[in-house]
């Protein structure tokens, strides 16, 4: 089963609800038919991303995932350069 994808205006105004109303995250989890535990990271996540608590920010993440993609492509064009120059080396002999 995939999960389901929120959009980030519904994320935004879940969390609003828990922040600026008061209201449990397992009430509102409830009322708008999400998961308790999806509601708390986007709850915590958005009081990391605001300065609340410690941890990595949205961004951050992001920023983190796009640079591991990068490092596993260069790894992967270092690694075709040296198979052609050990093949070049070859055939030059």
């Amino acid at each position: 089963m995939k999960a389901k994808r929120y959009s980030d205006s519904f994320k935004a105004e879940a969390v609003k609800l828990v922040r600026d109303q008061g209201r449990s995250i397992s009430q509102t989890a409830q009322e708008l038919g999400i998961s308790e535990s999806g509601l708390r990271r986007w709850v915590d996540a958005d009081a990391v991303d605001h300065g609340q608590q410690p941890g990595l920010s949205t961004a951050e993440k992001a920023e983190i995932r796009e640079l591991k993609r990068e490092v596993h492509v260069l790894r992967m064009e270092r690694e075709i350069l040296k198979q052609a120059a050990a093949f070049f080396a070859k055939e030059n002999q």
